[in-house]
């Protein structure tokens, strides 16, 4: 009798497991790799809207990274820097002051970012005029307000500077 509830337990355990495993397999989206819906938009331009990209790579104020489908669930802060965008025909370059990451658990994925331009629009110029008035300003700053402005601005000409490289 013992062995009779064990088997019927055992029988019951291993209908809710297969159920629970063909749930849990067939709940799954399918996607391929290049399944990633991104937007990209600045409060002047949208870049891309639900488009279909490989990969896109991020400075944040945690690090740079990778996005490609599948990634994991993020929110994150960017940080001055390139925004690179992989397509199908090759790779666009973005620079981005700051902004927002959004990555959702559909593969979706937006960045807002407060000022954004392609790479090769930017005028070296008038970055190195602009990097010469911040380190100026930072040296000639004397509350710590005005410190913390010059500072900004010194690490966004910087990095404007380094996306020029």
């Amino acid at each position: 009798m013992a062995l009779t509830r064990q088997l019927l337990s055992l029988g019951s355990a291993l209908r809710h497991t297969s159920r629970l495993a063909c749930y849990t397999l067939s709940s799954q989206p399918t996607r391929t790799y290049a399944e990633m819906a991104f937007t990209f938009a600045s409060p002047g331009d949208v870049f891309y809207n639900k488009a279909k990209v490989n990969q896109v790579d991020v400075p944040s104020m945690s690090g740079s990274f990778g996005i490609l489908p599948d990634h994991v669930p993020t929110l994150g802060v960017l940080k001055p820097g390139v925004v690179t965008v992989f397509e199908d025909d090759g790779a666009k370059r973005f620079f981005v002051s700051s902004g927002s990451i959004t990555i959702n658990d559909d593969s979706s994925v937006q960045i807002l970012a407060e000022e954004a331009h392609p790479v090769e629009s930017l005028d070296a110029s008038a970055i190195r005029d602009g990097l010469a008035k911040a380190q100026q300003d930072m040296s000639a700053a004397g509350t710590e307000a005005a410190k913390a402005e010059a500072q900004i601005a010194l690490e966004c000409y910087e990095a404007l500077q380094k996306a020029l490289e």
